[in-house]
């Protein structure tokens, strides 16, 4: 895969959740809305998921850690106390 496109999906989406604060969007509406190729989109999602920066709901929409919610507020203080990420 070409990573320029997915460094400007990834960028754009992270973007789109820093802007809107509390923003609670499914895959076809973060598609929608940032106008990124769906099999990109899947996989930016995944990485945001992956990196602690997104949480998917019970009902499958995509939140920033800590927008919102207690429960996600204080899973991602225990993630955080936890320690680095370490990715691979």
């Amino acid at each position: 895969m070409d990573t320029l496109p997915y460094q400007r999906a990834f960028e754009r989406i992270r973007a789109e959740f820093v802007e809107m604060p509390g923003m609670r969007l499914t895959p076809s509406q973060v598609q929608r809305l940032s106008g990124v190729d769906g099999e990109v989109c899947r996989l930016v999602l995944d990485d945001l998921v992956r990196a602690r920066f997104l949480r998917v709901g019970s009902d499958g929409s995509y939140q920033r850690w800590g927008d919102g919610s207690a429960d996600g507020s204080r899973r991602a203080k225990t993630l955080l106390s936890a320690g680095p990420i370490s990715f691979g």
